[in-house]
């Protein structure tokens, strides 16, 4: 009597343990996804700090002069308008982020992305 009591006890154990390796399992592809977005988001917030670095103004002598913007651009044509808005576009693809509606404002990790050059050369 005690042998089978024994018995389906460790089948217990075994049922037991067979559920926690695949709680684990589950754990630890949780872990790894949450690092390699960790990873994306570092090298992105990497990226926006270098080009935040490198478009800051100098000082607040530059706000005296974006004061004086407004005119010129109002004397510009709406062409020259519709080609900044383009070079923007070009510059941020340039720069690593994607510019398509499908995965807007992301970093490109992979290398060129179709939609974005698609859009670029309409």
């Amino acid at each position: 009597m005690e042998k089978k009591n024994i018995f389906a006890h460790i089948q217990e154990i075994e049922a037991q343990m067979e559920t926690m390796r695949l709680n684990l399992g589950d754990w630890k592809q949780t872990v790894k996804e949450l690092m390699e977005v960790n990873q994306r988001l570092t090298l992105e917030n990497e990226q926006l700090r270098k080009i935040l670095k490198r478009e800051a103004p100098p000082g607040p002598s530059s706000k005296t002069e974006a004061v004086g913007k407004p005119s010129a651009q109002s004397e510009s044509t709406s062409d020259e308008v519709v080609g900044e808005g383009y070079d923007n576009l070009a510059r941020l693809y340039h720069e690593g982020f994607h510019i398509c509606n499908v995965n807007f404002g992301h970093l490109r990790t992979e290398g060129d992305c179709l939609f974005c050059l698609s859009f670029l050369n309409k």
